[in-house]
């Protein structure tokens, strides 16, 4: 068996025991696919008369706007149970049983991020449902569509192997689910909610200049016709960057421990 055929079929293995772990305890992703919801009707319904109105309209503004914040908060509030699940993999021995077995090493790595990558997929399906039925109204057109879907995809693959590096460093699930929490928090320092020129200007600094404001400049001027100037080019260099990084990272890692 060639090294490419053993790697195929042990990473799908490993892809198959990930979706029925994510089938046998549905509470998490639930929570994640909640969650993000949740938190887009609170913006939208608390808080979006306020905010639309500052930018120049009202709640159907503002629900247009605050969408690819939600979107990449949600990615984020996921790699919080990717490094959880990764931690626990490290930590209850699993890991120790399958290196005992013939199998392509990353193929456990690969597992987790497709695994993540397919359940972040349904939780923004499900978000983007919610966001039309309230009243988002993009006017993209369907390659607008498909290259804001693929900087997004992009982006949650960043993002998942970022989670694995940090899960694999994580010396127990507890740890781990305080790792990622700082990446949740940057949609709120950027342009996720407001615009940056509202905000203080060392504040301003960070939120123009920190890596999830051009993906979300991007996202919104591909499905709402917003300018988008250098972002895209700026978005896509920092994902791929996180993403070699980050896969190096892991790698390493997962080798050394």
């Amino acid at each position: 068996m060639s090294t490419l055929t053993l790697a195929v079929r042990d990473s799908s293995t490993m892809v198959r025991r990930q979706l029925k772990r994510l089938l046998r305890y549905p509470s998490m992703t639930v929570q994640l696919v909640v969650t993000p919801v949740i938190l887009l009707l609170l913006f939208v319904y608390v808080f979006g008369g306020t905010l639309g109105a500052g930018l120049g309209g009202g709640r159907d503004v503002y629900v247009d706007y605050v969408v690819p914040g939600i979107l990449l908060m949600a990615a984020a509030t996921a790699a919080t149970g990717t490094a959880v699940m990764v931690a626990t993999d490290m930590t209850e021995g699993i890991i120790a049983r399958f290196r005992t077995m013939r199998i392509w090493r990353p193929s456990v790595l690969t597992g987790h991020v497709v695994g993540a990558v397919i359940q972040q997929f349904l939780g923004m399906a499900v978000l983007i449902g919610v966001a039309l039925a309230i009243g988002f109204r993009p006017n993209a057109t369907a390659t607008e569509w498909l290259a804001a879907a693929g900087l997004l995809t992009l982006f949650v693959v960043a993002i998942t192997w970022l989670s694995v590096a940090l899960g694999l460093k994580s010396p127990t699930p507890e740890a781990a689910s305080n790792a990622p929490m700082p990446l949740i928090l940057l949609p709120f320092l950027g342009s996720g909610f407001v615009p940056t020129d509202s905000m203080p200007t060392a504040i301003r600094w960070f939120a123009e200049y920190q890596p999830f404001t051009p993906i979300m400049e991007t996202v919104r001027g591909l499905l709402l016709g917003t300018p988008i100037g250098n972002s895209a080019a700026i978005a896509t260099a920092w994902c791929a960057g996180i993403a070699a990084v980050s896969y190096l990272w892991a790698k390493s890692t997962f080798n050394k421990s």
